[in-house]
């Protein structure tokens, strides 16, 4: 492992370990190479039943890999050379340094610096060798393997083997902007207002609601009306009114005033790589007061309360117009209620267990609902005197969300940790499937680009296009990012400063800059 800065470490241990370094790491690589050489021998010396040019195809792939490796092996050596080198130096420079003796501490903080430097250029080094895009080939899919130095696929169906390294996302495509803290609990749900003034929304297990600031992450309004859990959060399409849901059983709708406060000049923080990974787990959890949000205003009663689910309501939306909204229950049901009554319009049953998201759609007037009994259904009410159902069953394992893109697709998630796209059209099979390491949770996709944001599990968010290609994974280091479960991405792509938010169980939501041409053209 490197020397941290203040390690306590002495001259001679910091050389040891440096040296030790790009050893355990070259080792490391020549079994690995020794392991790829004998599969690729036992492949040519067999009677292989796989068709030839499948068979050449993975021969190909081999070599490839074959030659990322001695090509890290030789990097590896020049480094070992250059921080040997350096270690003398320093050793050099501690003892006749102006012709005086040179502190220990001293001595420890510049080995300690150079030790950093040297270790981060051996890890980008490492990337950058063996994250190299190599090309696609048409044929059967025959398997899939991971290997540490990259993402090797063999892609389903007639389809494509695609042989994927992935490089490193760079600092300039996507920036931690802001942090919105506050919270006492986790946050459920995040969402942005579609009219001015532009305010961040986040639904909290503190059974609070909390409207922010975007530009200096000040705490604007906090709603306080829910006796539970407040799961998710949504915004009028026209007016400065806010729908939310609990596990109070309630869903509330609530006016709000709040006036921006001046913005700030944004800090351009260091940003760490999008493929760093740095386990924090164990950081000090957020304080709850670090914003000072009880000096914020305060809402304690809704104008409208929506009550008929006898469970947790886990979702609400509005749909198309602001006159209706839908929700959605542990109850396995979903209704719909009219805004200005309070009436139940419609109870949707079918679902065989709870329900866990429902979205609608921007232009249109449908619904769809997601459960674990692992369908998503979608609801159609263009007709008033008749609203008809499609299941879609796709999923293994519960349906954490699924939404709506402008056009006529649907994209779900789910804890089997597979995202798939769906045409309206064909209901039959998902047209892209994005598999990954960590269950899913409620995804987002930006308007004008289709981009995905995925929130994991594993505290990662990972943006992919339409066709399943992975564009990008967000920064997460021991100073940035999602320190627990991230449960929900939201798009602002008119924000100026932050075009994607995200929130998680540390008890924080996060604004994020992505430079969505960037993006694209490093696709």
């Amino acid at each position: 492992m490197p020397v941290e800065s203040g390690s306590g470490a002495t001259a001679r241990q910091v050389k040891q370990k440096r040296k030790a370094h790009p050893i355990s790491i070259r080792r490391t690589n020549s079994s690995e190479q020794e392991r790829v050489t004998s599969q690729r021998e036992m492949l040519e010396g067999q009677d292989s039943k796989l068709p030839p040019t499948i068979r050449q195809t993975l021969l190909e792939l081999f070599g490839q890999i074959e030659r990322e490796f001695e090509n890290l092996y030789i990097e590896n050596i020049e480094l070992r050379r250059e921080i040997e080198t350096l270690n003398d130096r320093l050793t050099a420079e501690g003892q006749t340094v102006d012709g005086g003796d040179l502190s220990k501490g001293q001595l420890k903080a510049k080995a300690s610096h150079s030790t950093s430097q040297l270790s981060q250029k051996l890890k980008t080094t490492y990337k950058a060798s063996t994250s190299k895009r190599s090309n696609t080939f048409p044929g059967k899919a025959v398997g899939a393997r991971n290997f540490n130095m990259g993402s090797w696929e063999l892609w389903g169906g007639d389809s494509w083997i695609v042989s994927s390294f992935k490089t490193t996302t760079s600092r300039a495509v996507c920036q931690l902007v802001k942090e919105y803290i506050g919270h006492r609990d986790g946050i459920w749900d995040v969402s942005v207002a579609r009219l001015q003034p532009v305010v961040l929304g986040t639904a909290s297990a503190d059974h609070t609601a909390m409207l922010w600031s975007i530009e200096t992450g000040k705490c604007l309004l906090k709603y306080v009306g829910h006796a539970g859990s407040v799961n998710s959060i949504k915004f009028h399409p026209s007016e400065q009114v806010a729908l939310t849901a609990s596990g109070d059983q309630t869903a509330h709708i609530w006016r709000y005033i709040v006036q921006l406060p001046t913005p700030q000049p944004v800090i351009d923080t260091n940003q760490m790589s999008g493929e760093e990974e740095v386990d924090f787990s164990d950081k000090d959890e957020t304080d709850g007061d670090a914003e000072g949000s009880n000096e914020s205003p305060t809402i304690r009663v809704p104008s409208t309360t929506l009550k008929s689910h006898q469970g947790v309501v886990i979702a609400a939306d509005w749909l198309v117009g602001g006159k209706q909204v839908v929700t959605a229950s542990w109850d396995r049901t979903a209704n719909l209620y009219d805004v200005e009554t309070s009436e139940l319009v419609h109870s949707l049953t079918g679902h065989d267990q709870e329900l866990t998201h429902c979205c609608t759609h921007p232009t249109q007037r449908l619904v769809v609902t997601s459960s674990r009994d692992t369908t998503f259904r979608l609801w159609d009410f263009r007709d008033p005197a008749i609203h008809s159902v499609n299941v879609f069953q796709g999923h293994t394992e519960t349906v954490t969300s699924a939404v709506f893109t402008v056009g006529d697709n649907v994209v779900s998630g789910s804890d089997d940790r597979t995202v798939k796209v769906w045409d309206l059209k064909n209901m039959r099979s998902p047209i892209a499937t994005i598999r990954t390491d960590s269950a899913v949770n409620r995804i987002s996709v930006s308007v004008s680009q289709r981009i995905i944001a995925l929130p994991h599990d594993n505290r990662q968010v990972r943006l992919f296009d339409m066709s399943g290609v992975r564009l990008a994974r967000l920064p997460r280091s021991n100073r940035q990012g999602h320190r627990r479960m991230v449960c929900c991405t939201a798009w602002s792509e008119d924000n100026p400063i932050c075009n994607l938010f995200s929130c998680g169980f540390d008890r924080q939501a996060i604004g994020w800059n992505i430079n969505i041409p960037a993006l694209l053209q490093e696709k």
